[in-house]
């Protein structure tokens, strides 16, 4: 048996296709396709990784007259989690419907300082007759109540412990996973570029009224402008939100980008980092 008839039964015996073959080797669909029409030869090193993916030696890969798989449990890599269609498409669900609330949730967390700074500059008019210590409960009580409705949004949409492992161990997708994600990622790509472009226009714009404010000079005027930038700045933060959740639902499923098998040997110092932060 030849090595691309070796490749092939090995493949199929696995459930991969020839384009998810390709992924877990780093090299194009096409490349594969040779191989196993015995068009082209893999290198060296592809013929190890395959060795290590397969968990057969390398005689049996190179050595024709091998008919019989020669396994290397030495070498043998644990059996890993699998990922079905349905559970894939949960997941995604799952991120699509957290999105909106996620993004609300950071609106509200940016938002939360405005209640504060507009009953101080209250106190600061008889008008409103409204004393500082007033103004200050008043603020704090209202940002807190922000700040909670913020993490009670959070707290919802925090994923269910049943996908925890995406984002800590290496796992596998069963058959068709990877390009029903793809398609999904490819439909998703203009709204998410509009979005994202629109988010940057709102946190860099979100200055203006604060530069336009100190051209007037008035205190009043400036407080107001500088809780329009909260506010502007907490939508550009919100849509970013947004469209990250998804993406990055994606990406997990597809193992790229930050969530690559490789970034997952970091995942529990950059989760003690993102606590850190978030707190």
């Amino acid at each position: 048996m030849i090595l691309a008839d070796k490749i092939i039964t090995l493949r199929k015996k696995a459930g991969w296709s020839q384009e998810e073959l390709a992924q877990k080797l780093d090299v194009s669909r096409q490349s594969v396709s040779k191989w196993e029409g015995a068009q082209s030869i893999p290198d060296i090193s592809k013929i190890l990784q395959m060795s290590r993916l397969f968990g057969v030696t390398t005689d049996f890969l190179l050595k024709d007259e091998l008919e019989e798989a020669e396994y290397a449990p030495e070498t043998a890599q644990p059996a890993l989690r699998r990922v079905t269609m349905e559970q894939a498409s949960r997941y995604l669900e799952l991120r699509r419907q957290a999105a909106p609330r996620m993004a609300l949730a950071t609106f509200l967390s940016v938002l939360s300082p405005v209640p504060l700074l507009s009953f101080s500059e209250m106190s600061q008019s008889a008008r409103f007759g409204i004393t500082e210590n007033a103004a200050a409960g008043l603020g704090l009580c209202a940002m807190l109540v922000l700040v909670a409705a913020a993490v009670a949004l959070f707290l919802t949409c925090a994923r269910t412990k049943e996908f925890d492992f995406l984002d800590k161990e290496p796992f596998e997708t069963e058959y068709g996973v990877s390009g029903m994600v793809r398609e999904r990622q490819s439909a998703y790509a203009p709204q998410c570029a509009r979005r994202r472009l629109l988010a940057t226009m709102l946190c860099i714009l979100s200055v203006l009224p604060l530069f336009a404010a100190l051209c007037i000079g008035s205190e009043p005027v400036v407080m107001a402008a500088v809780c329009a930038l909260l506010m502007i700045a907490g939508a550009g933060a919100a849509l970013f939100v947004c469209v990250g959740v998804y993406e990055g639902a994606m990406e997990r499923l597809l193992e790229e980008g930050d969530f690559s098998r490789e970034e997952k040997v970091h995942a529990p110092v950059q989760g003690a980092v993102s606590v850190c932060y978030w707190l």
